[in-house]
């Protein structure tokens, strides 16, 4: 991972000596996405948003224009920021992680600043620009004193999201879509909706967590049926650490490595609901 203030600190985005933003490159990001698992929908909306990036002059010849801003919700864990390095990966392009922590500010229109100067940078270099917790700063509007200065950056991120345009990507994703102001909502060409992972996918991504690692026959029914409800970052979570007892004991990974490390993580597991 490269910090952005090392690869190009004359043009980058910084908040009173803060850095705003992390730097990925489309190697690091494909290193990242080696185990992604996507539903169907979610996969088909990602290989036609490329495929349609892919033919840009054919789309303009048509009038028609190119989406160029994702927004992903769905509970935590469930591969959103993810879907984000697996889309600069595929384009070849770097991803550029804000950090909401360093853009939100308590002094007057500093945000709003923030904001400004972000989408600036994405204008001038492409990339994909990723913000992630986005109903931070893109909550809906109302009308008293305390969240004055969070309407005024709201209004700064619809100028800044009907202006954008070239060759960078705007994605955004959030646990919590209802609070989202609904002009903003109504800005993103591709929405992706995101759910904890059904039987199949469950065991499609243990089994990719599990690999070539050595383990005990039925070990990845007993790790579905026990890992039922768990988000794919709990599932890895609990995976590598079932890995790491293994190693310790010098044994292949079995049904008991599973449920030891799943009573010690504890996830907070809730019910797919299809």
């Amino acid at each position: 991972m490269t910090n952005m203030s090392k690869t190009n600190n004359a043009r980058l985005p910084r908040a009173k000596g803060i850095d705003m933003a992390t730097y990925y490159t489309p190697k690091e990001c494909a290193r990242k996405v080696k185990r992604i698992v996507l539903p169907p929908q979610n996969r088909q909306i990602v290989e036609e948003f490329i495929t349609i990036l892919g033919m840009k002059e054919k789309f303009v010849r048509h009038d028609v224009p190119i989406p160029n801003k994702v927004v992903m919700f769905g509970p935590p864990g469930t591969g959103k920021t993810l879907t984000a390095f697996y889309l600069a990966a595929r384009l070849e392009l770097p991803l550029i992680l804000v950090r909401l922590d360093a853009i939100i500010h308590s002094h007057l229109g500093e945000t709003a600043s923030n904001i400004r100067k972000i989408f600036d940078y994405a204008k001038s270099s492409p990339c994909v620009l990723f913000l992630d917790e986005f109903d931070a700063v893109a909550r809906t509007r109302e009308n008293n004193d305390e969240v004055k200065e969070m309407a005024r950056a709201v209004n700064t991120l619809l100028q800044c999201l009907d202006e954008f345009e070239g060759d960078s990507i705007f994605t955004a994703a959030t646990n919590l879509e209802a609070e989202l102001d609904p002009a903003i909502w109504r800005r993103f060409d591709t929405k992706m909706t995101y759910s904890l992972p059904d039987e199949e996918r469950r065991e499609e991504y243990i089994s990719l967590l599990i690999g070539d690692f050595q383990h005990e026959e039925h070990v990845r029914l007993t790790a579905s049926e026990r890992l039922s409800g768990c988000s794919y970052a709990d599932m890895e979570q609990i995976i590598l650490k079932a890995k790491r007892k293994a190693i310790i004991e010098d044994l292949p990974l079995a049904a008991s490595h599973i449920n030891e490390a799943c009573e010690e993580y504890r996830p907070q597991t809730i019910r797919y609901m299809s």
